[in-house]
């Protein structure tokens, strides 16, 4: 049995991250495991999850640009900005079908939204969720995203479906706020699916982790007991610079980094 596995799982709506995290750990067998970014539990989509050692990839992997699938309901009050708490939905006029495509094509660059309340940031050591499931009044600190793009795939009214391109971070229900807030109205997601992390994209089959390691990868550089036993590496090429991927098939992988005295220090070894 290998010693971990790595999932682009397809999170279904109407479970939350953990839950979902802990029936992949019961169908594969393995006691640890952990996922890269939290969905919601109304959200779907692609939540990278890693079983096993491969828990230790995680600093590693590259997930942006994140790119989502969203539905938004303009007029509609949620404090969750999504479907699970929405307490009521006022009419509102139609938006000028031009003003909104040139709006929502805007959106590039930088932008600076506050986190949902509900929210796992944390506030003073504790999650916003917890303090606003608490009726505790609070501030949720404001967050810079880099959006890449965002499309209006369709606007009928009053549901506006867009596709975001965004940094690692972004709360797509703080996005979809913002953009009814533009035109003077609320606005919360009805449905929302992420539809790939990075070069994740939702998978039945176990992932190569090696693809979606940003570094240059060695095939059995060097003999595997010095790595092994985390003995001091000094007979790499003096080009590379900077981390690197030691590669033994069927066996482990390591990380390092060249180190400030022309050594190698070890960030990670990961049994396969």
């Amino acid at each position: 049995m290998s010693h971990g596995l790595l999932l682009a799982a397809d999170k279904p709506a109407g479970i939350s991250s953990n839950r979902f995290l802990g029936e992949l750990k019961r169908n594969y067998g393995f006691k640890k495991g952990g996922f890269s970014g939290t969905l919601d539990p109304f959200a779907e989509g692609v939540l990278v999850v890693a079983l096993g050692t491969y828990t230790r990839l995680f600093p590693y992997l590259n997930f942006s640009p994140k790119r989502y699938l969203a539905t938004l309901l303009l007029g509609a009050y949620s404090p969750t900005l999504d479907n699970e708490q929405i307490e009521r939905i006022e009419d509102v006029k139609p938006i000028d079908p031009a003003m909104l495509l040139a709006f929502i094509k805007g959106l590039k660059g930088p932008l600076t939204m506050p986190a949902p309340h509900y929210s796992a940031k944390h506030i003073n050591g504790k999650r916003a969720y917890d303090l606003a499931r608490a009726g505790i009044a609070f501030e949720t600190p404001l967050i810079q995203s880099n959006i890449i793009e965002v499309r209006l795939i369709s606007y009928e009214h009053p549901f506006v479906v867009f596709e975001a391109t965004v940094s690692q971070g972004t709360y797509i229900r703080s996005l979809g706020a913002h953009i009814a807030a533009h035109f003077g109205y609320h606005g919360a997601l009805t449905r929302l699916r992420r539809l790939s992390e990075g070069n994740f994209t939702p998978s039945n089959n176990p992932i190569d982790p090696l693809p979606h390691l940003a570094y240059p990868i060695l095939t059995e550089p060097i003999d595997a007991s010095i790595v092994r036993n985390g003995k001091p590496i000094t007979m790499l090429p003096e080009e590379i610079h900077g981390r690197v991927v030691l590669y033994y098939p069927q066996r482990f992988l390591s990380i390092i980094e060249r180190n400030n005295e022309g050594g190698f220090s070890y960030l990670a070894t990961i049994d396969l």
